[in-house]
C-alpha cells in the first residue's frame, strides 16, 4: 500500500500504530514526497507532532494520559469512571491500561518521518537553513520527549531511531537496554541543544527551546541515576530474548555527578538567556508561588503547551458552590507535609493507628479554632491550617478559608459539603487550589482567560541540581544555595547549617513533594527513589465528609481513611506493555512481574 497521509486544515498526521495507515481518496490526500515539497505542509506536518504532547495535562478523565496526580499520594480522584482507581485498587492489568505505548510511537514515528524526508524541501517561498535548523532542533526534542514518556513508565523499551516500512518485519521489535534508552534520548537532547534558540519570539510560545532540551537532559539523566535505574536489584535478570541485561547490573555512583552537571548546565544557559525563577510584584511569598501558574509563559517557565481556558481543570477543581465539582480532593498526607512558617515540620511521622507524631515546637495542634485572622486565613478555622507555609494557602481549598470573597464550607451540610451532591463533592475535605484562577466565576461563566500547562521550569532544575550534586558530595554549598532560593521564594528562611548527606536528601524530597505538587513529578518520584510502596500502598487519608453542620463542628475535622491503595512491589513500578501490543511481537517481552 502506497504510505498517505491525510491532510485537513492544518495536516493532522493520524498514524494509530507503527503498522497502521489512513486510506483516504486521491482527492483528499497527500503523498510524503507532496508533504515536503511545500514549506506550508511540511511546517504544519511539524505543529502536528505538538499536538499530540498532551501527557500530564488532565489527571481526572478516563481516556485522558495522565493518571499521576490521583494515583499518588497527592490526591484521591471523586470522579467514580477516572482510570486512577484501577492504579489505586490494584485492577489495573494489561488488557485495560492506558495505552501511553502506542500514543508515544505515534509521535516518534512522525519525527522519524520529518528527519528522513525534510531533506527534500527546497530552500524557496521564505524557507532557509536557519528555519531548517529550527525545525530539526524541534524535532529531535519531541522524539526525546516522547522516548522519555516511554522510559519513566517502562524502563527499558525499544528505540525507533527511524521510520519503519509496513514491508519490514515488526516482530524483530524488542525492548533496549535500560542505559541505551538513556543514551539516545541525551543524544537527540544534544542534537536538538546545538540547533534550537534558547528562547523564541511571542509568536512562537509554546515550540522547543534549546531550555526545554537541556532540562528534558537534565530530568532523564536524574531519573537514570535514582535507585529504581540504577543498581535496582528487583530488575538485574531482566533480559531480553537473546539474553541481554535489560538493567544495570550494579551500582555507579558517577550517574549523580553526571545528572548533577547536566542540571547546573541547564540553569547557567538558561539564567544567561533571560530565564529566572519568578517573583510577583513586591515579592509577596503567596502571589510569588501562585502566580507561576498564572502568568503564562513568565521567566521561569522552559517549555509549556498552550491549551485555551481548560475550563474543565477550573470546574474540577473548584468548590461546589464556586460551580466546580470539588473532584480533585486533596489528601490530608499532603496536607500534613506543608511546614509551619518557620519551615518546620508539624507532623514528624505517625503511629501504628494511622494517628500523626506531632512536633510541639511548632505549636501545631488538630484541636480548636483560631480566635485571631492571620495574612492568610481568617478568624475561625481550624488550627490545623494556622501557621503554615505560604505554599499550603497557595494549593489547597480548606473549610473556613476565602475563596472569591467567600468562606469555602466542605463539612457535611456546608455548601460545599458532601450532602449537596450525590456524585461530585470532595472525598477528603480538600481540594485543589494550585492552578486556579480566583477572577474566574464559573456560576456567571465570565473571566475564562488562556492557560498553559508547565511541562519544565527553572524551580525544578534547582531542586534536580540539589538533589544530583547532594547524592554525588554530599550537602556541598551549592545544595544549599539552591534549596535556599526555593523556600525563600515562598517565605521560609534558610536551611539550618551542618545537615547530613540524608538530612539533606530529606529535605530535598520534602521540598520537591511541596513545591512541585500536582505538576506530575510525586508519582515517578516515589517510584524512582523506591519508596512508592510505602507512600501508595495503605490507607489514604482526609477528613470525615459525611459529619459535620458548621464550621466548628470538631467531628468534620477527624482523620478518616478515605481509600485503602494497594501497591504490589516490585511489579507496579513500571507499567505492563499493553497485551495488543504483546499478540503483534512475540520478541516484544512484558515488563517483569506482570
Amino acid at each position: 500500500m502506497k504510505t498517505k497521509l491525510f491532510v485537513s486544515g492544518l495536516l493532522l498526521l493520524l498514524l494509530s500504530s507503527c503498522s497502521k495507515y489512513l486510506d483516504k481518496t486521491p482527492d483528499e490526500d497527500l503523498t510524503l514526497k507532496d508533504v515536503f515539497a511545500s514549506r506550508l505542509h511540511t511546517e504544519a506536518f511539524l505543529t502536528s507532532m505538538y499536538a499530540g504532547q498532551e501527557w500530564d495535562i488532565n489527571p481526572v478523565d478516563p481516556g485522558n494520559r495522565a493518571p499521576w496526580t490521583g494515583s499518588s499520594d497527592e490526591m484521591e480522584i471523586t470522579f467514580p469512571g477516572s482510570y486512577v482507581h484501577y492504579l489505586n485498587n490494584g485492577g489495573w492489568n494489561s488488557q485495560n491500561i492506558l495505552d501511553n505505548w502506542q500514543f508515544a510511537y505515534q509521535t516518534i514515528r512522525k519525527a522519524n518521518l520529518f528527519l528522513e524526508n525534510i531533506d527534500q524541501l527546497p530552500f524557496q517561498d521564505g524557507y532557509t537553513q536557519e528555519n531548517k535548523n529550527s525545525w530539526l532542533g524541534e524535532t529531535y526534542f519531541l522524539r526525546a520527549y516522547d522516548h522519555f514518556m516511554l522510559f519513566r513508565l517502562y524502563g527499558a523499551f525499544p528505540i525507533m531511531d527511524r521510520a519503519w516500512n509496513t514491508s519490514e518485519d515488526f516482530t524483530t521489535i524488542k525492548r533496549s537496554p535500560v542505559e541505551a534508552c538513556v543514551d539516545f534520548i541525551v543524544k537527540d537532547c544534544d542534537k536538538a541543544i546545538d540547533l534550537l534558540p534558547i528562547a523564541v519570539s511571542s509568536d512562537k510560545l509554546g515550540r522547543a527551546t534549546r531550555a526545554a532540551a537541556l532540562a528534558l537532559k537534565a530530568r532523564v539523566l536524574l531519573y537514570a541515576a535514582s535507585p529504581l535505574f540504577n543498581g535496582n536489584n528487583d530488575f538485574k535478570s531482566f533480559k531480553d530474548p537473546d539474553g541481554v541485561n535489560l538493567f544495570p547490573q550494579s551500582y555507579d555512583a558517577n550517574k549523580w555527578k553526571v545528572a548533577a552537571d547536566a542540571a547546573k548546565a541547564c540553569i547557567d544557559a538558561c539564567e544567561a538567556g533571560g530565564y529566572g525563577l519568578y517573583t510577583a510584584a513586591g515579592n509577596e511569598p503567596l502571589q510569588n508561588y501562585t502566580n507561576i501558574f498564572l502568568q503564562n509563559h513568565n521567566k521561569e517557565v522552559l517549555w509549556a503547551t498552550n491549551y485555551q481556558a481548560f475550563q474543565h481543570l477550573e470546574r474540577c477543581s473548584n468548590p461546589l458552590s464556586y460551580g466546580g465539582y470539588s473532584i480533585m480532593s486533596v489528601s490530608q498526607q499532603l496536607v500534613d507535609a506543608y511546614r509551619d512558617t518557620l519551615g518546620r515540620n508539624v507532623i514528624t511521622g505517625y503511629n501504628a493507628d494511622g494517628t500523626p507524631v506531632i512536633n510541639s515546637a511548632t505549636g501545631y495542634t488538630e484541636n480548636g479554632f483560631t480566635a485571631a485572622a492571620g495574612k492568610y486565613w481568617p478568624a475561625g478555622v481550624s488550627n490545623m491550617y494556622v501557621n503554615r507555609e505560604p505554599r499550603f494557602y497557595a494549593s489547597v481549598h480548606f473549610s473556613g478559608q476565602m475563596w472569591k470573597n467567600t468562606a469555602i464550607q466542605m463539612w457535611y451540610s456546608g455548601k460545599d459539603g458532601a450532602s449537596k451532591n450525590a456524585s461530585d463533592f470532595s472525598k477528603t475535605g480538600y481540594v485543589l487550589r494550585k492552578f486556579s484562577n480566583p477572577l474566574i466565576n464559573i456560576v456567571t461563566n465570565t473571566g475564562w482567560d488562556l492557560k498553559t500547562f508547565i511541562y519544565f521550569r527553572l524551580g525544578e532544575q534547582y531542586l534536580n541540581y540539589a538533589e544530583a550534586l547532594n547524592e554525588s558530595q554530599g550537602p556541598v554549598a551549592d545544595v544549599y544555595k539552591y534549596v535556599n532560593a526555593i523556600r525563600n521564594r515562598s517565605g521560609l528562611p534558610n536551611l539550618q547549617d551542618g545537615l547530613s548527606k540524608e538530612d539533606m536528601r530529606a529535605q530535598i524530597w520534602q521540598e520537591r513533594r511541596i513545591e512541585l505538587a500536582f505538576e506530575g513529578h510525586r508519582y515517578f518520584d516515589t517510584r524512582r527513589w523506591k519508596i512508592a510502596a510505602a507512600t501508595n500502598s495503605g490507607n489514604l487519608y482526609g477528613l470525615n465528609i459525611t459529619a459535620g453542620t458548621s464550621a466548628t463542628d470538631a467531628s468534620f475535622y477527624k482523620r478518616t481513611v478515605v481509600e485503602k491503595r494497594v501497591f504490589l512491589a516490585p511489579r507496579d513500578y513500571f507499567w505492563p506493555v499493553p497485551q495488543s501490543e504483546l499478540d503483534k511481537d512475540h520478541n516484544l517481552q512484558q515488563s517483569m512481574y506482570w
